[in-house]
């Protein structure tokens, strides 16, 4: 086979890798900002920042890769993506800085720890909310004229957007809250398993939500799966996924297995990521532009997957390393600031 031909294959395959581990990675801290309303004093919030507090700075390097990698290999794709969502992308990356400086902040104010506090869940909630709003608008496709962004600054603003943005914070606070069963104990880990029940339902809720409308886009998505009779070779996607819910139901309430709700949340959002990738193949930008259309030159690929090939294995082992060395339950009175 040509290099131009499996090369923007590979590259499909490292960005969505890059994405899928910044949103299981980061997705839960972003989930403890969401939550934050619920801790019941300053000290119950301390405790549920501190569970990420020494891990949580290594995630965004996966959203790098998942850009650089996108500007890198698909630059068309990269052009097109920034001109129609720099507003939403914008926002994303304002309240991620506005989370990060929260999050040191709050640690070190004395007197406007409560401030800071708020400002860590309002950063959280917004930098959820604009990536659910990406991930809508590029589902519901994009006007494309000669593979060039044919619409305006606001086309990213529809109902299916907002439900999406809407979608993903709840599906981050799901993921904040499955985390602090498999790090807390006592008090805050009864908050979380309370919380954990509801936000399975209404997670499950909207992901049937986004899957009733996706009929009604113009991004080909269902008739990926339903053409040429290729539901009954995905099926065992959405099978998989209710199976789950059902799973992390039980497991929601159970004592004694504290990290099996945080794993079956991990593996609900595989699937989700994995129905999603299904559906949009072979395009990178639905509805019409292909990752073989939207590609940069074999050359250009090969030298930046060089670089890749060193880096990758980097980023996996001290990602790896630092959650096995703060591994285990995270006590009320630990500290890493």
């Amino acid at each position: 086979m040509e290099l131009a031909t499996v090369l923007p294959v590979v590259w499909f395959g490292v960005i969505g890798f890059g994405v899928l581990m910044y949103v299981l990675l980061d997705g839960f801290v972003l989930g403890l900002g969401v939550l934050a309303p619920f801790a019941e004093d300053e000290a119950q919030l301390d405790h549920m920042m501190n569970t990420a507090a020494p891990i949580w700075d290594g995630n965004e390097t996966w959203l790098v890769l998942g850009g650089a990698g996108l500007l890198a290999a698909f630059p068309r794709a990269y052009a097109i993506v920034l001109s129609a969502l720099y507003l939403p992308v914008l926002l994303m990356l304002i309240a991620l800085v506005f989370r990060g400086v929260a999050f040191e902040f709050r640690f070190k104010a004395r007197r406007g720890k409560r401030f800071w506090g708020a400002a860590f869940a309002l950063g959280s909630l917004l930098a959820a909310f604009a990536q659910g709003v990406i991930l809508g608008a590029l589902v519901e496709g994009m006007p494309l004229e000669a593979g060039k962004y044919a619409g305006g600054a606001l086309d990213w603003f529809s109902p299916f957007s907002m439900l999406t943005g809407v979608a993903v914070v709840f599906g981050y606070a799901l993921l904040g809250s499955s985390w602090l069963i498999l790090k807390t104990e006592g008090r805050l880990q009864l908050i979380a398993r309370t919380l954990t029940r509801p936000l399975v339902l209404v997670v499950a809720a909207f992901m049937g939500l986004v899957s009733a409308w996706l009929p009604f886009l113009d991004s080909r998505i269902m008739a990926r799966w339903f053409e040429d009779g290729n539901f009954w070779w995905l099926s065992p996607v959405p099978v998989l996924a209710l199976l789950n819910v059902l799973w992390l139901w039980r497991a929601a309430m159970r004592e004694g297995r504290d990290a099996r709700p945080f794993l079956l949340t991990l593996a609900f959002f595989v699937l989700g990521f994995a129905g999603l990738v299904l559906g949009i193949w072979p395009n990178i930008v639905p509805p019409s532009l292909s990752i073989w259309e939207a590609a940069s030159p074999p050359s250009s690929q090969m030298f930046v997957l060089g670089g890749l090939v060193v880096l990758l294995p980097l980023i996996m082992g001290y990602t790896a390393w630092s959650y096995r060395v703060f591994r285990g339950k995270v006590q009320a009175d630990a500290g890493y600031h």
